[in-house]
């Protein structure tokens, strides 16, 4: 059962929400899911969720590993989710961040988050009504690109990354994790 029935989409944080946040992950070796994340992206895809990862990546403009190199790993998580019938409607991701070594990338850009720009290039390329999705991250800088961009409402995840705090104003509510959002109050 669905608690918020007039939902569609979700929108995900990735690092913190569905791998851990052990700083800039370059290799598959050091992406570890959290415990649980793939029992819940199995359950939102039974229930015909949209769902769609957005995430900053601020470590392709640091000059820790490049855009290829994201997108191969990105390939490999996606690889994964398929093994178990997670069905991902698309990820966005923005290499900016305006102290960046990389020329190119060192920038400041709608797409990173607090901003909405991912959002909205996820809305405007999958036909998603930005009213009907939520966002599900682990910083601020997450829930308030949801706020940014209109969405019905944001949840936090309590993530061992110290940007994440316990509580937020611009969250709806808090949880533990995406296994619990998903479980004991999504579908509860």
């Amino acid at each position: 059962m669905k608690l918020l029935t007039d939902i569609n989409t979700i929108f995900l944080d990735r690092d913190g929400v569905i791998n851990k946040d052990s700083g800039y992950i370059t290799n598959w070796s050091d992406f570890i899911f959290i415990e649980g994340v793939l029992d819940a992206l199995i359950h939102l895809t039974k229930l015909d969720y949209k769902l769609v990862i957005v995430t900053n990546q601020s470590a392709i403009a640091r000059g820790f590993f490049t855009t290829e190199d994201f997108i191969n790993l990105n390939k490999k998580m996606i690889n994964e989710f398929n093994t178990f019938g997670i069905k991902l409607t698309d990820v966005f991701f923005c290499p900016h961040h305006k102290d960046g070594v990389i020329e190119e990338y060192s920038m400041e850009c709608n797409f990173r988050k607090p901003n909405p720009g991912m959002l909205f290039s996820a809305a405007e390329k999958h036909n998603i009504e930005l009213s009907r999705s939520i966002i599900v991250g682990d910083k601020e800088s997450d829930l308030l690109a949801g706020r940014n961009a209109n969405l019905h409402s944001c949840y936090l995840i309590r993530s061992s990354n110290s940007e994440s705090p316990s509580e937020s104003i611009y969250a709806k509510k808090s949880f533990n994790s995406l296994n619990d959002f998903v479980f004991n109050f999504l579908c509860k």
